[in-house]
């Protein structure tokens, strides 16, 4: 058996050798193809015997008495592959992967996600109504990759009312200038809450300014595109400006009557720590667009933003706190004059341990085309988390409506996620 081994194990060698030999001692004269043609054909034959004489080994290896059996080659796991060095960076850094273990099977595999929000309602409220029991959506998200320079979201809301795109749109990573820009369908980038979609608010609802000012529950959320770039700053402060062009129709706070009549918004956004556990965050706000009274009068929205998070860095999942506030001015040009409105809300959550979190939030706001009548509210929410992937959700609502209506109601969420969903903005 050693003679057998010793003689495979030389035979390889030789044929290693001679194919070397063929390699760097082809007759230069012979045609370019057909040189091709003849090394190809010697090469496969090389191979072939290779593997002949590697198998003979290998039976030879395991006909001897007590011999391992051979081990198997190592198998790199493919999420331990990294990322490569010179992957593209833009305002929000490095393109993420959506929960997957390898960029590779993202090529034609998006990631799926699917969140189901269903609520109910007790109580009475002809301001803000809500059926008894309802599945409010099903929101299906398709996130990838789509080559080194862009990446792709979409979001489909399915609900009784129909279907809808919520957001779908592309995302250029890799622009001159350290620029990133989207297009296609998105919400504006007017303030914190018109920004996120239901799932990733603290409350079953949306605050009253929302409501009054700056269109509702789908928010101002129309097709165009955005431009955004990180701007010098201090040391350890994050400055981002944003600027975007919209068809001109969202909702009731923009109409459009002409393909020129488009809108425009810009949003100025400020990060900086407090302490290794704290940081801060402030934006500015601005909107113009045309409204339904026709091309010659528009709308002026005006926001201001604060956001404070307390995270402690051993105890996050334990304790932590977020406040949020947000300031809305709106200058409505109508025939009759202008109605200039004006809405705020502030509220705070903080999470007791790791499964309960206990939130309030206080509402004021006008109302856009009769800035004379003024709501009021207020809320306490309280949450159960029973995983990651699951909310349970109470909240008591009170509402002072400008008629003078006081309601009360008590507001029910269940939410459960299925599939890999991408993080929401920060």
């Amino acid at each position: 058996m050693k003679t057998g081994s010793a003689f495979s194990r030389e035979a390889l060698k030789r044929f290693a050798l001679a194919a070397v030999c063929l390699l760097l001692f082809a007759p230069p004269g012979v045609a370019a193809e057909e040189a091709s043609a003849d090394v190809a054909a010697r090469l496969k034959a090389l191979e072939e015997r290779i593997r002949a004489l590697e198998a003979e080994l290998a039976a030879l290896k395991a006909a001897q008495p007590g011999a391992a059996p051979a081990a198997a080659p190592p198998v790199v796991p493919v999420a331990a592959v990294a990322a490569p060095v010179g992957a593209p960076q833009g305002p929000t850094g490095q393109l993420p992967v959506y929960g997957g273990a390898s960029a590779l099977a993202k090529i034609f595999n998006p990631d799926i996600s699917v969140i189901g929000n269903f609520t109910g309602a007790i109580g009475r409220n002809p301001l803000l109504p809500r059926p008894a029991l309802e599945m409010r959506e099903t929101e299906v998200g398709f996130q990838a990759v789509v080559d080194p320079f862009a990446r792709a979201d979409f979001f489909l809301d399915f609900s009784e009312e129909g279907v809808d795109l919520e957001e779908g749109y592309l995302t250029f990573t890799s622009l001159p200038a350290g620029l990133l820009a989207k297009v296609g369908k998105m919400r504006t980038g007017f303030g914190i809450v018109n920004t996120k979609h239901n799932d990733a608010l603290p409350w079953i609802d949306r605050p009253l300014v929302t409501e009054n000012l700056l269109g509702g529950e789908e928010g101002m959320s129309e097709a165009g595109f955005s431009v955004s770039r990180l701007l010098p700053a201090p040391k350890d402060v994050f400055l981002e400006l944003t600027a975007q062009v919209f068809r001109g129709d969202a909702g009731d706070v923009f109409q459009s009557s002409r393909r020129r009549d488009v809108s425009v918004v810009g949003h100025l956004r400020g990060y900086g720590d407090l302490t290794e556990s704290t940081n801060l965050e402030l934006g500015l706000s601005y909107a113009r667009g045309h409204n339904d009274f026709g091309s010659t009068f528009t709308t002026d929205l005006y926001g201001f933003d604060a956001t404070l998070r307390w995270r402690p860095l051993r105890r996050a999942i334990y304790h932590s706190l977020l406040w949020r506030s947000e300031l809305v001015w709106s200058h409505r040009q109508e025939p009759l004059g202008t109605q200039r409105a004006f809405g705020v809300y502030t509220g705070a959550d903080y999470r007791l341990n790791r499964r309960w979190t206990l939130g309030g939030r206080y509402d004021r706001s006008g109302r856009a085309r009769d800035a004379g009548l003024t709501d009021n509210g207020f809320s306490a929410v309280v949450t159960y988390w029973p995983s990651e992937f699951s909310q349970l959700r109470w909240q008591y609502r009170f509402t002072n409506s400008a008629e003078g209506r006081n309601d009360n109601e008590l507001l029910l969420q269940f939410l459960f996620n299925l599939g890999v969903h991408g993080a929401h903005p920060f």
